[in-house]
């Protein structure tokens, strides 16, 4: 690129630090009503701007890289997560994309760990029946729920966050099984003492708690379909921080309303920002809207992500953290 500031538009409100120092480095466009841009809105960013930065509620398929003409280069991520954005189209008209890994695992395994145990303990349950003055007093016998110590945790997923999770999971006492594309190396499991599994489905029938961690891509669509969630044993529990995509929401439901399964704790949803009406009438599920990276430090710490991203791509050097391939 020239010594001419590199036209960015940025799709959605960021925090004010990282907005100010965009401001100072690059020609910015922002976002300051917070409102998702239309299609129409996407395609006039793409045509006019050097660097698109996107988040996860925005879908940049083919039909919106059509229009980016020669100018669009770089397409600088806010979040991890990239299913988003169609990855093959991006690389055959050579754009670059980037996105912000390590600074959200942390945040992301700490809320995989509050939903096991609110959804174990029966924590939201109990907090609604406060709210509406339905505590009768205490009992030895009400609203019982069970421990997560000792249990045997399934990780679908051994990544960053994964691996976040399975090092909480020590802390409880926990036996961490694990299925992945490719298995850890040897010092990783030993680390984590961590079992792994090749095939999925063999884990599925022998843990007690699920925790999904892995990215949505075509071959984890539906990972977790009608046939695999009748493996699980009725007492299991489902959480999942990853992808509403990775489940069959549907099939899900269905199962805990039968209560096939014990329960579920989603902060994610297939459809999302729509969310299945059948789950909100389940007091077995703890649903949450997409908080998983949702701490101001990590907020902040995603936007320095972005900035260096575009600063080093505009300086002409390779960006750290461009996306290469999907990782499962």
């Amino acid at each position: 690129m020239s010594n001419k500031k590199p036209r960015v538009v940025v799709t959605r409100k960021l925090p004010d630090a990282i907005e100010t120092r965009m401001m100072e480095l690059f020609d910015v466009q922002l976002n300051l009503d917070d409102k998702a841009m239309t299609k129409a809105q996407l395609i006039a960013a793409v045509a006019n701007a050097d660097v698109l930065v996107p988040t996860v509620t925005d879908r940049i398929d083919a039909a919106i890289l059509a229009q980016t003409g020669d100018r669009l280069r770089l397409i600088a991520n806010y979040g991890t997560g990239v299913d988003h954005i169609d990855l093959a189209t991006a690389r055959q008209r050579g754009i670059t994309v980037t996105n912000t890994p390590d600074v959200l695992t942390e945040d992301t395994a700490d809320m995989t760990m509050a939903l096991f145990l609110a959804v174990s303990r029966r924590i939201a349950e109990g907090e609604r029946v406060m709210r509406t003055g339905g505590w009768p007093g205490w009992s030895p016998t009400w609203m019982l729920g069970h421990r997560i110590n000792g249990k045997r945790l399934g990780i679908i997923g051994m990544g960053r966050i994964g691996r976040a999770v399975a090092r909480r999971a020590r802390g409880f006492n926990m036996a961490v099984h694990y299925h992945n594309r490719k298995r850890v190396h040897e010092s990783v499991e030993n680390e984590l003492e961590a079992t792994y599994w090749e095939s999925l489905d063999q884990m599925l029938a022998r843990v007690d708690l699920v925790s999904v961690n892995c990215p949505h891509t075509p071959a984890t669509y539906h990972l977790l379909s009608a046939r695999r969630l009748q493996l699980l044993q009725p007492h299991c529990i489902i959480v999942n921080t990853a992808r509403g995509e990775v489940i069959d929401e549907n099939a899900l439901t269905r199962m805990l309303e039968a209560g096939d399964i014990a329960g579920a704790g989603l902060d994610v949803f297939e459809h999302e920002p729509a969310v299945n009406p059948k789950l909100l009438a389940l007091d077995n599920t703890v649903l949450l809207p997409h908080l998983g990276s949702a701490t101001v430090e990590g907020r902040v710490d995603m936007g320095e992500k972005v900035l260096i991203n575009i600063k080093t791509f505009v300086d002409g050097h390779k960006p750290p953290d461009r996306v290469l391939g999907d990782a499962f």
